[in-house]
This record gives structure tokens, C-alpha cells and sequence, in this order.
């Protein structure tokens, strides 16, 4: 049995994005952004809307699998330094998963303060693979422990990130990949050349690659050549690896 986290009041899972399936093989938690510090809740429809796209993509592709998607509603929009609210409210969903559909295996899809979130709660022992799209990283200081890699030992792990981000930077989440490639070879990071923190401007590509990767993750579908590429390239090649335009319109298998 999954080790329960610590219960929280308010946060909640949204409804399942797509028909829910009878019988369940695997799920995607759709992780939001947010602020930094923010003692307000935050609007399900705003935060549905940040990542339903990814989650409708990631719906239609593992229907025949039997996946369940569903987007984690926070209690907090902020991260509120120690207390990484988000986190916590990540391992609650994934507990609550466990309890509905039972021993499946768990993938944790977060943008920006999601991405975080999911990277934090990605120890959990029903996670298998952890997705962080240009995750909100704090800056290095000296004063302060860096962020934590070793949960995520055991775990597929693939960070996305505009190499024109200017709301999160992507180096810190190359320093992050860095440290969690030594602990656990499983962990690529594709830079998106020119795109912005929304990842818009090759959304397409950014889509393929999220679905190729999942789809391996949960389902153990072969993955494409790059990620497999990225994956097996030492540092820092696997973790700077572009993603080229048009990726997901034939992929190589």
C-alpha cells in the first residue's frame, strides 16, 4: 500500500477529462501553475484551462489504454515558501487516485508552479514518471537547500523548457536535471529554441513529445528516437537536447 500523505482539506480532483474509462491502467494528474506566495484560491476554470489541452491530448491517446486524466484543483494559487502548498496538495491527489482506481501507475504533468509541485511529489510510491513543463524554480542561494532530486530516483522523468522563458528560468531547470541525472539515469530535458514560457509557439511539437512520452511511461509504448536518444546521451547532451520543429508529424519508432 501507498504510504498516505498528509490529509488536506480543499484541494480537490477535477472531473475526468474525456469519458472515464471502466476499467483503469493508468492516470495523468494535470499539475497548474500559480504565484509564488498567494493565500487566495485559485479559479478551477483558470487553472482547468492552463492545461487542458495537454490533458485532452493525453486522453485521446490512451483511451484504448484506459487512462484516467484529471487536473488537480489546489486550495492555494501560492507556493508559500515552506509550506509548498501545491506539493502537498499533488500527493493528497495521488493518494486519492490510489483509492479510486486502485494500483495503477501515476503520472504527474505540472506546469510552471505544477511543475514543481510534481518534481516534489514524484517520490510517492504510485508515481512512475514525473512531467515538468518550464517548471518556476527558486533561485540558487547559498543560505537556503537546493531543491530535492533524490524522490525521484526509480522515475521517468522529462523536463520541457523555452529557451526564451522569461517567467521561469531554463537554467535553472537544466542545473536541476543535472543533479537528478546522477541519482537516477531515467531523467532527459528537451530546450524548446525560442518559445516563451507557454510553450505556444511550437505547441504542436511540445504535445507529440508530452503524448510520446507518457504513453511510454504509463503504458510501455516504444518511445520516439529522440527521447530515447535523450535519454541514453550522458550529461549534458540528454539535457539539452533541442526539440526540432515538426516533431510528432512522423515520428521514427
Amino acid at each position: 500500500m501507498a504510504q498516505q500523505a498528509t490529509p488536506v482539506r480543499g484541494a480537490r480532483l477535477g472531473r475526468a477529462l474525456g469519458p472515464e474509462p471502466g476499467a483503469v491502467g493508468g492516470a495523468v494528474l494535470l499539475l497548474p501553475g500559480g504565484d509564488p506566495v498567494s493565500s487566495r484560491r485559485p479559479s478551477p476554470l483558470v487553472a482547468a484551462a492552463s492545461v487542458r489541452g495537454l490533458g485532452r491530448r493525453l486522453g485521446r491517446a490512451g483511451r484504448a489504454g484506459g487512462i484516467a486524466v484529471h487536473v488537480v484543483h489546489y486550495r492555494y494559487r501560492g507556493w508559500n515558501g515552506g509550506a509548498a502548498h501545491p506539493a502537498r496538495d499533488a500527493a493528497w491527489a495521488v493518494d486519492e487516485t490510489v483509492r479510486r482506481y486502485g494500483d495503477v501507475p501515476v503520472c504527474l504533468a505540472g506546469l510552471g508552479m505544477g511543475g514543481r509541485a510534481a518534481l516534489h511529489a514524484g517520490g510517492h510510491e504510485a508515481v512512475t514518471s514525473v512531467l515538468a513543463l518550464a517548471p518556476w524554480l527558486p533561485g540558487e542561494d547559498a543560505a537556503v537547500p537546493p531543491e530535492p532530486v533524490k524522490q525521484l530516483t526509480g522515475r521517468q522523468v522529462l523536463i520541457v523548457h523555452g529557451t526564451h522563458d522569461t517567467r521561469t528560468d531554463p537554467e535553472l531547470s537544466f542545473r536541476l536535471a543535472a543533479r537528478a541525472k546522477k541519482a537516477n539515469r531515467d531523467v532527459c530535458r528537451f530546450e524548446v529554441h525560442a518559445d516563451g514560457h507557454g510553450l505556444r509557439q511550437y505547441r504542436d511539437e511540445v504535445l507529440a513529445l508530452c503524448e510520446d512520452f507518457v504513453m511510454g511511461a504509463l503504458f510501455g509504448r516504444a518511445l520516439s528516437r529522440p527521447l530515447r536518444d535523450a535519454l541514453a546521451a550522458p550529461p549534458p547532451l540528454g539535457l539539452r537536447m533541442p526539440l526540432a520543429s515538426g516533431f510528432g508529424s512522423s515520428l521514427r519508432r
